[in-house]
């Protein structure tokens, strides 16, 4: 214990008392708003329900961030953009499909044709970075892929700004999925029943792809050692495009349930979203599926239920106007304190 206080540095007492402070802040300001009792069960109960709906989307996103860095070791901060391509360009079918008639006379066959499309632009969105961009960079330092990938973000910002127009555009509303339905004395939106159904559905689909197929196993020995599955006859560069494939898919399933819940889309909605995607894989465990997905849910219930419970206690006029610092303290305390995540490893020197 002696040999262990002798090796505190001050950097090291400044972290944990930063750890302490804001743990004591969490406490004082929970109890304070549950002494005070301003919101009802019913409350609560909606900011759960909008924290499940929206980590959904945030799991989705950070689904991308995590096969990739699995398998190529990168962040891929376009990931964001990828996601905005598929709701932003399927907003212009949706539209005409409501004018037709269609998302009122056949609700789900236009969601699906909506969905297939926004799936297609950000599938082929991403495979076009990944072969341009990324592919010839597979060999270079690790700083030059994420560079490129920074580049990357703000050049399809900017190029889908200019193809589609700077304004925010206002997705229609589908009939079938306007109201609440009862759970248990709890009323629940109905456009949250389908973000939850449909999150779950892609979440475990995707894990028992990743876990069950022979195309899932040739990703994680990839994810493993390429050098090595190459050697064993994998076909390396075909797994990585599978891998961006399925992160683009997720994405643009995540960009309709997006424009679901928050009904408007444009050409800077990719930003934000991925950033709090990226802290959700790396609370889960950057490279770690499980880890992706319940880092998602998890920061998305913290980030509804947090300002309510945690800054209405401490006097904070208009708390949710500080939703995003209770997203980026968790990242700031997690890259502190377990770098490797809530379900990540310790990596080897020659993996890290």
């Amino acid at each position: 214990m002696r040999r262990g206080l002798a090796r505190l540095t001050f950097i090291d007492l400044f972290l944990w008392g930063f750890r302490l402070l804001v743990i004591l802040l969490v406490l004082y300001g929970t109890a304070g708003t549950l002494r005070a009792g301003r919101y009802s069960a019913e409350q609560w109960f909606d900011f759960v329900i909008f924290g499940l709906a929206q980590g959904g989307i945030y799991a989705l996103i950070a689904l991308g961030y995590t096969m990739v860095y699995g398998i190529l070791r990168m962040i891929n901060f376009a990931h964001g953009e990828v996601f905005m391509s598929g709701a932003f360009t399927a907003y212009f079918l949706a539209i005409w499909l409501g004018a037709s008639g269609v998302l009122d006379r056949r609700p789900l066959v236009g969601l699906a044709l909506v969905l297939a499309l926004a799936v297609a632009v950000s599938t082929a969105v991403a495979l076009l970075v990944e072969r341009v961009a990324y592919r010839p960079l597979r060999r270079a330092p690790r700083l030059v892929p994420l560079i490129t990938a920074i580049g990357a973000s703000f050049f399809l910002q900017y190029t889908f700004r200019g193809l589609y127009g700077a304004g925010i555009k206002a997705y229609p509303e589908i009939a079938l999925f306007v109201g609440e339905v009862g759970v248990g004395g709890f009323t629940i939106l109905r456009t949250q029943v389908v973000v939850l159904v449909t999150a779950a559905m892609m979440m475990v689909a995707l894990y028992l792809f990743v876990m069950r197929t022979r195309t899932g196993k040739a990703m994680r020995a990839v994810a493993e050692d390429k050098d090595t599955a190459a050697l064993m006859g994998i076909d390396v560069d075909r797994i990585i495009v599978v891998t961006f494939a399925l992160g683009g898919a997720a994405a643009g399933v995540a960009g309709i349930l997006y424009a679901l819940v928050f009904k408007q889309v444009h050409f800077f909605m990719g930003f934000i979203p991925g950033i709090k995607a990226f802290t959700a894989a790396v609370l889960g465990g950057i490279g770690n599926i499980p880890g992706a997905m319940l880092g998602g849910m998890f920061l998305g219930v913290v980030e509804s239920v947090g300002p309510a419970l945690f800054l209405d206690g401490l006097g904070i006029v208009a708390p949710y106007q500080l939703k995003d610092v209770i997203a980026f303290t968790m990242l700031v305390m997690v890259l502190i304190f377990r770098p490797s995540g809530i379900l990540g490893e310790r990596l080897a020197g020659k993996r890290a």
